[in-house]
Formats: C-alpha cells, structure tokens, sequence
C-alpha cells in the first residue's frame, strides 16, 4: 500500500508499541503465546488501514490475529484502531511474506486472509502475485493440514490465474464466488472493499484448504507482456 510519509510517524508508531511485534522471528512456534486461551491463530496478509483486521478481532475474541502490512504508515493507522478499540488479541509485524517460513513454525496457523494484493498484470512479474504456487507451496507448510487460505480480490483476472494455480497444486476449493455481495454485504469488509463495491465492481472470493503437495512445474512463457 503505498500513502503519502507521515512526519509524525515515530511518535505514532511509540505510542501504539504495544501492538507491534518487533521481532517476529522470536515468536515462531510459540505465537499462541500472546494469548494463552485463543483457540485459534489466524493470520492476515496486507491488513492497510485495519478496518477488517480490527472488526475481524474484535469480531472473534477467542482468536489470536496476527495481521501483516509492510507499509508502515498503513500500520499505524491500523494500531491506532486496534488501540482505540480496546482490542487484546491482534498484534501487528511488518514483514516480506516471501519471508512467511522464518516467522511461523510449519503448521502453525489456523488460517490466512489474503485481502486484495496487488495483481501484478504483466505475466513476467506471476510469481510475485501472492497466489502463485510458490507462496502457496510456503502458505501448505505453515498452515496445518485441512486449514484454509481466505481470498478476495477486485481484480477478476488475478482471481482466474489463483483458480488455475490453486487447481494445478491440487488444492480444494470452498465458496468461490465472482460476486460476493450481489444479494447483500456479506462478512467484514476491508476499507477498500467497500470503495469498490459502491462503485458497482464485483468482489471476487473463495476458501482454499491447505495440504502438503507436490509442486507442478512452471510452463514456460513466451510472448511477455
């Protein structure tokens, strides 16, 4: 997510401290931790401004939520929500995700929300989109066996590439739709998600269940865009 630099984004980031795990890599196995009594670690991927991080915490107290946002002045908005709310069980990391493996032991989560990443259109950047199979291939080893990936884009070309690779890594899928909120809002919305629903454009979601695979090799491509 890219915003425009906060000049008081230190102070901000101090006084919501308590939310941020500054070293992630020291929680990795024992995440649950953080909150001895959850009953399940969920993690979500590019939470922005936390609107649907926060309201998703505040939504499933008995759930730790570790929500995952490289933008650091995206996160501190999403803190100051989280702080503002009184909320007790979502901590917040700035992280690469291609990094996911040294922050979570294998297994580890519950689930993992994938809300709107960028699309990455030209074909030679594919890999980079965060539903290729190799974030994939790294999502099956620190999700456990049987939990799921939650999806939603805007962006319907990206949605029909993930189909394909979920289909190709021989992964189920659960609840696709290519229009989410046709006959009414349905479950937390992200605050982007709402811009574009008012707009008309459909949102596009399904439920992937992780399991260990082999990965399909790569075809080779030509005519790059």
């Amino acid at each position: 997510m890219r915003m425009r630099r906060m000049k008081n984004l230190d102070s901000r980031m101090a006084a919501t401290a308590a939310y941020r795990i500054e070293d992630p890599a020291d929680h990795k196995g024992i995440w649950r931790e953080l909150k001895k009594d959850c009953t399940a670690l969920w993690v979500e991927v590019g939470c922005g401004k936390g609107k649907f991080t926060a309201e998703t915490a505040e939504a499933n107290p008995d759930v730790l939520l570790i929500a995952v946002e490289r933008c650091r002045e995206a996160m501190v908005v999403a803190m100051e929500k989280a702080q503002n709310m009184g909320l007790k069980n979502v901590f917040f990391i700035d992280m690469d995700v291609a990094n996911i493996e040294e922050i979570f032991a294998p297994g580890e989560m519950d689930r993992l929300f994938i809300n709107f990443p960028d699309p990455w259109p030209r074909k030679k950047n594919g890999k980079r989109r965060l539903t290729h199979r190799g974030f994939l291939d790294k999502y099956c080893r620190t999700v456990k066996e049987g939990g799921e990936i939650h999806f939603k884009t805007d962006n319907a070309p990206l949605f029909e590439f993930s189909v394909e690779e979920f289909a190709a890594c021989g992964l189920e899928v659960k609840n696709l739709t290519r229009n989410l909120h046709e006959n009414g809002i349905v479950g937390i919305m992200t605050g982007y998600e709402e811009k574009f629903h008012a707009l008309g454009t459909p949102i596009n979601r399904c439920e992937v269940v992780c399991k260990p695979f082999v990965m399909p090799k790569e075809e080779k491509k030509t005519d790059e865009e």
